[in-house]
């Protein structure tokens, strides 16, 4: 019987569209298409095999948590293949492999009824396990040196994601000090400033401009938001000096410095008392609002290593994350009562 609402060919498509914008920029066209095919084709087969399963009986959100989490490891392992250097005819065969153990383990993990974050763990480990044991095979039968072997084995792009958004959230966070520091008011005309206003009269703007080299670097649409808490003044400023091409070259990079070291030693660390029990427990404190099924719904969309947080947070451990990104997590969830 199939699974009332489940339209696993509409909800693959959607998380594949999904998948574009992660696809690395420098991938050339053969290998985001084979990125982008690879998550639709196991997803759709996974889709469709839980939806005619007539013996596990899952429901909704069950199959549709297994086929989102084949996808999402169909796309890292799969980067990861490419990455590797490893020739493109074995990329399907070791792809197969993993998408078949993913079902596999996720499967019986879910119809035991074990707790999610150890769903997770335990799929995570069987992906990377089989992941390896491809390779290593591939040596073993002499097709890939020991090098392209230990290339391939260090490839890892669920971790490189995650040091992106880590430094994205620093980058972020040091934007908004700039600002914040930018608006403090200036010293009176006159006053001595040798050790407190390094940068003089211009330190406004200065710093202004420096935050403008910073969301140069950053998506729109997190640069928008931040904008959106300026006074209109500043913003324009800021967006002028964004639309400067050559506004790295016009800075001297010693003031750059001097402006981001006067932020960071002027402005309290919002973040020191981001403990690992405070945000664990915020966590919880939350959770209370929540029955398993409306976590699990609200977590669908995030990715793999935020639902394992989140879920072994509930248990009261704290998987190793950066606290300002675990913050954000607890925050989302927060606001979401």
């Amino acid at each position: 019987m199939a699974i009332q609402g489940f339209d696993y060919k509409g909800f693959a498509q959607n998380l594949a569209q999904q998948s574009l914008e992660l696809i690395p920029k420098d991938f050339n066209d053969n290998q985001k298409n084979y990125v982008a095919n690879t998550l639709l084709n196991f997803s759709t087969i996974a889709g469709q095999a839980l939806n005619d399963d007539t013996q596990l009986n899952f429901n909704l959100d069950q199959a549709m948590m297994i086929t989102q989490i084949i996808a999402e490891w169909s796309f890292h392992k799969s980067v990861d293949l490419i990455r590797s250097g490893i020739p493109q005819q074995y990329w399907d065969p070791i792809m197969q492999k993993i998408a078949f153990t993913i079902f596999e383990v996720a499967k019986n993990a879910y119809h035991q009824g074990l707790p999610q974050d150890q769903c997770l763990q335990l799929i995570e480990h069987h992906v990377k396990k089989t992941y390896l044991d491809c390779i290593a095979e591939l040596k073993d039968k002499n097709l890939i040196d020991e090098g392209l072997m230990e290339k391939a084995a260090s490839q890892s792009n669920i971790d490189t994601m995650m040091q992106e958004q880590v430094q994205a959230e620093q980058q972020a966070q040091q934007a908004q000090q700039t600002q914040s520091q930018a608006e403090q008011p200036q010293p009176a005309a006159g006053t001595n400033t040798s050790g407190q206003n390094p940068l003089g009269a211009d330190s406004k703007v200065f710093k202004l401009a420096t935050l403008a080299l910073l969301f140069q670097k950053m998506k729109q649409e997190k640069v928008q938001s931040i904008l959106n808490k300026f006074n209109p003044d500043d913003a324009n400023s800021v967006i002028k000096f964004m639309g400067m091409p050559d506004l790295n070259a016009k800075i001297d990079p010693g003031i750059t410095m001097r402006c981001l070291e006067e932020i960071k030693t002027s402005l309290p660390d919002a973040h020191q008392d981001l403990t690992p029990s405070k945000i664990v427990t915020k966590i919880q404190n939350v959770s209370q609002y929540f029955d398993k099924s409306q976590l699990e719904s609200l977590l669908r969309p995030e990715r793999m290593r935020v639902k394992r947080f989140v879920f072994t947070a509930l248990e009261g451990e704290y998987l190793e994350m950066p606290p300002k990104v675990a913050n954000i997590i607890a925050t989302h969830i927060e606001d979401s009562v």
